[in-house]
């Protein structure tokens, strides 16, 4: 390709809308272009990391036993009823209705699709186990579309499902794409953690998400170094640790003049107690369609609640906090004041933590007031304890007991064993060697192809630009003439041009007549991994220089040694962000 002909429109300044490092450089290296909210057009440098993607995916499932085939975007309410996913899928799901004023959706995910059609055309046992995979476009009616590609309402993915006869099949299946997944991201050159994760909205058992690290990540994740202990915050679980080793004698309970200290830290500098001794009170909301219930949450002052084990706790559709006058309904007491003493007729949870929380302090229920000295059990009852905060760096180990640790990445994969889930509520099921009916033993596996084109980026460029993996990058070398007047320069750049194109190498000509600060920049920015510069100098000694774009190493290599040294080169790095 030559960059005078490259559709790849550089932009020199940082859009105002780019929230992320990739979002930036997708569109300032002309990989991107939006079209509305969360939508994006992708122009060719895009496509072809895209493809690459999507060919690393296609072979790895293939490896495990995969068999590609495609499934409509547009899907009938009818299927999602059945699955009883119409009304708890929420406002994420795009809507709409035809001539006929019958209800469809656009797909954020099939499994509701590839159950219909299995439960049409697999009868016996005998034709288990089934890997069937697709790479098509989802939809999803984010409420922010942010971070360009890392969470958009129109993306690509690759969404494989399992279907065994029994549960020890499921494993099998599972294990076979923890595999698959694992080889995927290590050749696109990527560091990754696989990490326990919430089922969310797809349901089932266990899950386990791919995280790319990467400080820009949405996701944040807790993992040991001792053990290979890693989960989602939404998941992650630690060791309950109670402090003081011996009893302390329970104080009597005192009203405590607090004016206007709303928050921990304001109650806890004015009463000069530790924020752990505070026990923080919250009132949600757990809503199922139309009809909810106010619950009391009750935390230590230092934690923060962990809304998806609360959700999961309470069984609900949707959880949501209260609003200030549900707050002064149930407690009597303004936001900021109220506390779990007095409660009567409501639901109180309690974190694991809070019973052994001895002579606290917590809200009086009344404006400007808190209580000191207040013991569970003596003071306020707790209806239930659960796990429900959530888990920090220097928490111990629930594995090992040592001290976890906390990074950010971005979600590029993500496994579910789902179980009989769809496969029951669809009526899906097959005969099994006895003539028994038996449901379908299901599992999901969906990887994020834009996304993980994104998470490249987060994980790979420096001030200038992308630096791309050599597997997924969009060319793999770059020829730089430096003055394309000079006709003795622009000759050899067209003779190596055809050399590398007919020795398979990827590469782009800059034959545009521009600046070479020019050049360079939109290389590096771009992200070419190997950049031949063709200089009047270099070329008086029959040589031409050689620059890696990760390390910015430069060699001088003859011109007859160019196409076998850059061969070895993208062989290395390949095989370097393999093992990687």
């Amino acid at each position: 390709m030559r960059m005078s002909q490259l559709f790849a429109p550089t932009l020199r300044e940082v859009p105002a809308e780019a929230e992320t490092i990739s979002h930036q450089y997708l569109l300032r290296a002309g990989m991107i272009r939006k079209i509305a909210a969360g939508i994006y057009n992708y122009l060719p440098l895009a496509q072809r990391v895209l493809q690459k993607i999507e060919r690393i995916v296609r072979e790895e499932m293939d490896k495990q036993g995969g068999q590609e085939l495609q499934m409509p975007a547009l899907h009938p309410a009818d299927l999602w009823l059945e699955s009883g996913r119409w009304d708890v899928y929420g406002k994420e799901l795009f809507r709409l209705q035809d001539r006929h004023e019958r209800d469809y959706c656009l797909g954020p995910t099939h499994e509701e699709v590839i159950t219909d059609l299995v439960r049409r055309e697999v009868s016996s046992y005998r034709q288990l186990p089934l890997l069937l995979y697709q790479i098509q476009t989802k939809f999803r009616d984010e409420i922010r579309p942010r971070f360009g590609l890392i969470r958009g309402r129109e993306f690509t993915m690759k969404d494989l499902y399992s279907f065994d006869k029994d549960e020890e099949g499921l494993a099998v299946s599972y294990q076979k794409m923890y595999h698959a997944y694992s080889e995927v991201f290590r050749r696109c050159g990527l560091k990754f953690r696989v990490v326990e994760a919430d089922t969310g909205a797809i349901g089932g058992s266990d899950s386990h998400e791919f995280v790319v690290i990467a400080e820009t990540g949405e996701s944040e994740i807790a993992y040991c170094d001792e053990c290979n202990y890693a989960a989602n915050v939404e998941r992650a679980e630690a060791v309950l640790e109670v402090e003081g080793s011996s009893p302390t004698a329970q104080g009597e309970l005192e009203l405590a003049s607090t004016p206007g200290m709303t928050t921990i830290s304001e109650v806890a500098d004015f009463l000069a107690v530790d924020p752990r001794g505070l026990i923080k009170t919250l009132v949600y909301l757990a809503i199922d369609k139309e009809d909810y219930q106010p619950v009391v949450v009750l935390l230590r002052g230092d934690r923060e609640v962990n809304e998806i084990k609360l959700q999961n706790y309470l069984g609900c559709l949707h959880l949501a906090l209260a609003d200030a006058d549900t707050v002064q309904k149930i407690t009597g007491a303004p936001v900021g004041f109220a506390g779990p003493v007095g409660l009567k007729d409501v639901r109180i949870i309690a974190d694991e933590e809070v019973p052994h929380i001895v002579n606290g302090v917590c809200g009086a229920n009344r404006a400007d007031y808190h209580w000191v000295n207040v013991n569970p059990g003596r003071d306020f009852a707790i209806t239930e304890v659960a796990d429900i905060r959530k888990v920090v760096a220097g928490d111990k180990c629930k594995v090992c007991g040592h001290a976890l640790k906390t990074t950010r990445g971005i979600e590029v994969g993500h496994i579910f064993k789902l179980g009989t889930k769809y496969s029951e509520a669809m009526g899906a099921t097959f005969l099994d060697e006895k003539g028994n009916k038996k449901p379908f033993v299901m599992g999901c596996y969906g990887i994020g192809i834009p996304r993980t084109m994104a998470a490249a980026i987060e994980q790979n460029h420096d001030d200038k630009g992308i630096i791309w993996p050599m597997p997924i990058a969009p060319y793999q070398v770059v020829v730089v003439p430096v003055n394309s007047k000079i006709e003795e320069q622009m000759k050899v750049a067209e003779e190596l041009y055809a050399a590398l194109q007919g020795a398979g190498i990827e590469v782009v000509l800059d034959d545009r007549d521009e600046r070479a600060g020019v050049k360079f920049n939109d290389a590096d920015l771009i992200g070419f991994p190997l950049r031949i510069t063709i200089g009047s100098r270099s070329l008086k000694e029959g040589k031409v220089e050689i620059k890696k774009r990760r390390t910015g190493e430069i060699l001088l290599v003859e011109r007859e040694q160019v196409v076998a040294t850059l061969q070895e080169l993208i062989r290395a790095e390949i095989e370097i962000g393999a093992q990687d």
